[in-house]
């Protein structure tokens, strides 16, 4: 008898258990958007620990922010590695944009005035551009201020919470590919 409950033993220890849906303080940000399938809302750092919306909204921004900034990065990455250069030169010393290298290692290429017009133009758009102005922004992140439409305004809340999750999952994985390249290099 032993011998035949062995096997049976064993294959039981395999079998799938009754799972409990797992409740958190959290349930306020479970049906926001980005929270979707196979992780539903995710927080493994607990950022949003009891933390009201406002809290929230602020975090979602920033990772819409850090989320296009690396779409912008992974662009520029793939486009000078594969060869696409702007003509001309960097500096009136005749260094050529073509001279510089691809990623991290470009940056010692780059002249010392360069870096800091990089650097002015990010905090210049960071203070004066990229924020909602006319305080008419209809969710974090949105920086139309009244002027850039697209035909947005004429789109069903469907259509436009869909295209919002898109760019939030595009800006999620062109994080993990920015910090994937570093790595690489």
């Amino acid at each position: 008898l032993a011998i035949f409950a062995s096997p049976l033993a064993g294959a039981a220890a395999f079998a799938p258990a009754a799972q409990q849906k797992a409740t958190s303080s959290l349930s306020a940000f479970e049906n926001e958007i980005g929270a979707q399938e196979p992780l539903g809302y995710w927080d493994p750092l607990n950022f949003c620990l009891d933390q009201d919306q406002d809290r929230f909204d602020r975090l979602r921004y920033v990772e819409l922010k850090h989320g296009r900034i690396a779409m912008l990065a992974i662009t520029g990455h793939i486009t000078t590695s594969s060869g696409v250069r702007l003509a001309g030169d960097i500096d009136f010393s005749g260094h050529s944009f073509a001279s510089i290298k691809s990623g991290i290692a470009g940056l010692s290429d780059v002249p010392q005035a360069g870096l800091l017009q990089i650097v002015a133009f990010i905090g210049f758009l960071e203070l004066f551009v990229m924020k909602d102005v006319t305080g008419e922004a209809e969710f974090a992140g949105d920086f139309r201020n009244g002027h850039i439409d697209f035909g947005w305004d004429k789109q069903t809340d469907e259509w436009k919470a869909n295209k919002r999750a898109i760019e939030l999952n595009q800006g999620r994985a062109a994080q993990m590919g920015i910090m994937g390249n570093m790595v690489a290099e």
